[in-house]
Parts: structure tokens; C-alpha cells; sequence
């Protein structure tokens, strides 16, 4: 499986109460490619506690971790990436930084901003929210199918779609040119989320 084609983007607050790292130990071993850990709240020391935790999970599993926002923590974890927000250093400032030693996304939310996340040498962009969902409603309404299409075919970098997305939705998603998607509390607040995760690589795989 693509490790770009599902994204698992972290929040304790959705867990329903169960251990975060419990719940990704699960959602690996049915197959997820990827966890992003976004953990606003905590401080440096904390957040590379948690990320060691499923560093270790990633690498038994072979999957991809990224870390938002924080390159000094992805780098002191050995991760694999770094997640850029509105709020983070520039993408020329993480590679000056990082070197080759991460892959640097981008969280964009229009066109203009995909674009100027390209240019600076972003590895993929996360678009979004394409769906309405309460966790992206800060940043306004949500996008659409056919803005995603739009940034999809403007840029040359790989697209993941975020926002609302559900396995009923991966195949309009694909559709509309995101490479692959990321979910939150499809699969973190679900009854069974190993069981959302493999819904939706399944529904990747049928979309592929």
C-alpha cells in the first residue's frame, strides 16, 4: 500500500477514552501506512515522549511517521517527516534545518498556497477540508470536490485530502486527483478502529 494513500492524523481528545498509542498499535496492524502525530496541547518533552512510543510501532511495522508542526521533535525522534501548518517555520527554514534527513508536507488550504508550497520544495500537500467536519470548521467552509480537483491538477506533488473523509468517500475523493487521504475521527473515535482502517484500504484499493 502507497504510504501517502492513508494518513492516520492523531488527536487524544477523540479516542473515546482509550490509549492513543494502543489505538494506533491496532490501526498498523490492520495495515495503516502512515500516522501523523498532531498533539497541539503538549510541550516539546512531552509530544517526543508520545512520538517515541509510535516510532517504535511505525518502524516494527514499517509504516510512515510524520510530526506536526515540530521539526526539532521529528528530528529528535527519528521520524520520517514533518507536517507544516499555517503556524510553522517556512518550508526552505525546515529544509535548512532538516536537511534530507525528513520529508516535509504542507497543510494548505487553497490553491495559491499549494502552489507556493511547491515551489518551495514541499514533498505533498494536505488539502482541505473537503467535506464539512467539526475539527477543520476554523478554517471556514468546507472545500468541495471541485476545488480538490482544481488544486490536484495544478500541482505535480502528491495531494491528500483531509476533511470529512469517510471510506464511502475515497472513490470521489481519488477521483477528483488526491493521491491518497487522511482521517481523524473515522477511524480514531470508530467502535473497532483497526475495522475503519481496514475499510478504508479497502476502499482505496477499489478506488485504485
Amino acid at each position: 500500500m502507497d504510504e501517502l494513500s492513508l494518513w492516520l492524523v492523531t488527536d487524544r481528545g477523540q479516542t473515546r477514552d482509550r490509549d492513543l498509542v494502543d489505538v494506533v498499535r491496532d490501526c498498523l496492524a490492520a495495515g495503516l501506512p502512515a500516522v501523523q502525530v498532531r498533539e497541539k496541547d503538549l510541550g516539546a518533552a512531552d509530544l517526543a515522549r508520545l512520538c517515541r512510543r509510535v516510532r517504535e510501532l511505525t518502524r516494527e511495522a514499517g509504516a510512515l511517521l510524520s510530526v506536526n508542526d515540530r521539526v526539532d521533535v521529528a528530528l529528535a525522534v527519528g521520524a520520517d517527516a514533518v507536517q507544516r501548518t499555517c503556524t510553522s517555520l517556512a518550508v526552505e527554514e525546515i529544509r535548512a534545518i532538516a536537511g534530507k534527513a525528513l520529508r516535509i508536507g504542507a497543510s494548505v488550504h487553497s490553491l495559491a498556497e499549494a502552489r507556493e508550497a511547491e515551489r518551495a520544495g514541499a514533498d505533498w500537500v494536505v488539502f482541505g477540508p473537503i467535506y464539512d467536519t467539526p475539527s477543520k470548521r476554523a478554517w471556514g467552509p468546507p472545500q468541495g470536490l471541485a476545488a480538490l480537483e482544481r488544486v490536484a491538477a495544478a500541482i505535480r506533488i502528491p495531494l491528500i485530502a483531509i476533511g470529512g473523509i469517510t471510506p464511502e468517500r475515497v472513490s470521489e475523493t481519488r477521483a477528483a486527483g488526491a493521491r491518497g487521504v487522511a482521517a481523524i475521527a473515522a477511524i480514531l473515535s470508530a467502535d473497532r478502529p483497526a475495522d475503519a482502517t481496514r475499510r478504508f484500504l479497502e476502499a482505496l484499493e477499489s478506488a485504485a
